[in-house]
Parts: structure tokens; sequence; C-alpha cells
């Protein structure tokens, strides 16, 4: 039997209402009336057959079957943004958008961009830090910045570099513990973790750290562990404790002094990261050169 969709309006009032957390704050994105946004709910409940929204104290809420569903169709109204978004950038003259891991985005690329802007008359740039991995299609011109297999399921994907981990910490930390130039003298002080999620799992870790230097079996326990690279690295220079730092991550930190590399030794990543692009990403010069000045970047790691 074939689904019948509800009505887009109140799927849509369904969506900001669901991702704002309010009924007036989804009428005030949507440009009408609190009571609209209130009907359309009631329209989607009844098209559905199912409860969606709970009284939470004096607060609305999703019920927890309804934000299962919400998940899938923000989903659905993510591909519709950014698929408007490409459209817009026809009319903006935005050039080139880059999607890419946060991390990689700010700490690697973001510090060298202007080079690659001044060697082309600024072309406009729209940066897009996410780590939801775009449309394998790849519509529109853009390029995406990713690490491993995932790389893939693109048309098209070429390797940048393979980097490579070590300890940091700030000056001040060192200076407190001067014992974490060694890696014995690691084990016993406050130590940041970098875990990307289990989809990561072979990312080195400080238990690969200190196997690495031949020290087994540590039951290394955390003093906070981040998602994202650059949060460590920023709770690193605050002197909260020691992180496993990538290399390209780091140089500039590392550079401006705000952390220093406690060993000469480094553990390598294992897989590199890649920049990817459709089909048509490359009728566009200014793409075309842009590539070129990544791949040639790149090797400076």
């Amino acid at each position: 039997m074939k689904a019948i969709l509800p009505p887009l309006r109140a799927l849509q009032a369904f969506e900001a209402f669901g991702r704002v957390g309010s009924v007036s704050g989804a009428a005030q994105e949507l440009g009408v009336t609190s009571g609209a946004i209130s009907q359309q709910l009631k329209v989607l409940e009844d098209h559905l057959g199912v409860t969606m929204v709970f009284k939470d104290g004096r607060r609305a809420a999703l019920t927890a079957e309804a934000k299962i569903y919400h998940e899938l169709v923000a989903s659905g109204f993510d591909r519709l943004r950014e698929a408007q978004q490409v459209m817009s950038q026809r009319e903006s003259g935005v050039d080139l958008k880059i999607s890419g891991l946060p991390t990689l985005l700010l700490n690697w690329l973001n510090p060298q961009l202007h080079r690659f802007q001044t060697s082309t008359s600024y072309v406009p740039i729209r940066l897009e830090s996410t780590h939801l991995e775009p449309d394998a299609s790849m519509q529109g011109h853009m390029f995406r910045l990713t690490y491993g297999a995932i790389s893939e399921r693109f048309p098209h994907s070429r390797a940048l570099f393979t980097d490579s981990c070590f300890p940091v910490c700030s000056p001040d930390f060192l200076e407190r513990h001067p014992q974490a130039i060694t890696a014995q003298g690691l084990v016993e002080l406050p130590l940041i973790e970098i875990d990307w999620g289990p989809a990561y799992a072979e990312v080195p870790h400080w238990a690969d750290w200190f196997e690495f230097r031949g020290i087994e079996s540590v039951p290394v326990r955390p003093i906070a562990v981040h998602s994202l690279s650059s949060s460590a690295l920023e709770a690193a220079a605050a002197g909260q404790g020691a992180v496993l730092a990538q290399g390209s991550f780091s140089a500039n930190d590392l550079e401006r002094g705000r952390l220093v590399r406690l060993s000469p030794d480094a553990l390598r990543m294992p897989e590199p990261y890649y920049v990817c692009w459709g089909r048509t990403t490359l009728d566009q010069s200014n793409a075309r050169a842009f590539l070129n000045w990544l791949i040639a970047t790149a090797k400076e790691v």
C-alpha cells in the first residue's frame, strides 16, 4: 500500500517546531502566528494518527516517537535547504563552496586560505564546517575535505596527506609538570582525549601512544573527552592537560607558542585526508585553480 505524505505545510511547521523547540519560535521563523503552527501540528497528528506533541509543564514538547520521526523529516528539509543554497550560489556570485570536517577547515585550511585568495584576486568562498557528509553526487560546484574511506563514495577524490600524532601541552602545563617530556611521566598526568566516535575507532588514542612508546596496558582515564580536535587543542592550550594532537591541526599553535611538543616521536594516522569533488565541479576555472593550490599546499604537511 502506497503511503500518503502529510501536507507539506504541516511537515514544515513540525520540522521548525522540533528544531527551534517552541511554538512561538517556529511561528516567528516561518512568519505565521502561533495558532497557525499549533493548527498544522494538529493536522499532522490527525494524518498520522499518532500523538506528536505533549505538554511538558508550561511548554509543548515532542514525544519520544515524534523525535525519531523529526530526525528523518529534518534530514529531508536539510536536503531542500542544500538544494536552495546551490541555486543561491549562482545568484550571489559565490564561486566556490568548501565543505569539510570542522577542525580540518579551522586549523589546517583556514590559516592558509588567504594565500589562495590573494593569488586569484580574492575568489568568493563559502566554508561549511560539518561532520555530515554531503550527497554522494556532489551537486553544484563544491569540494569536500574529509578523512579516510568515506571519500570513495564521491565521484572524484584525491589523497591530500597522511597526518601523524604526538603529545602537546601548554608551556605553563609543562612548567608545572616537567615530567611530561617522558612517556612514563605522562602516564600520571591529566590527559585530554579526542574521540571522533565509533566510525573512527582506528584513529590513535592515548592508549595507542603509550603502547607505541613501549608502555602497555596503561589504564588511561582522561580528565576530558572531546569529539572535536579543535576544542581538545584549546583545552590543552588553556593548561588543562596534555593532548595527543595531529601535526596539521596543531602546527599554528606550536608556531605561536601556545602549545609545545613533548616528543619527537610521532604515531602515524591510519588513513589520509582527502579532497573530493563532483562530476561538474571542475567545469569552473576557479575550482580547478583551487584544487591545484590545495594539492600543492598539502605537500607541505
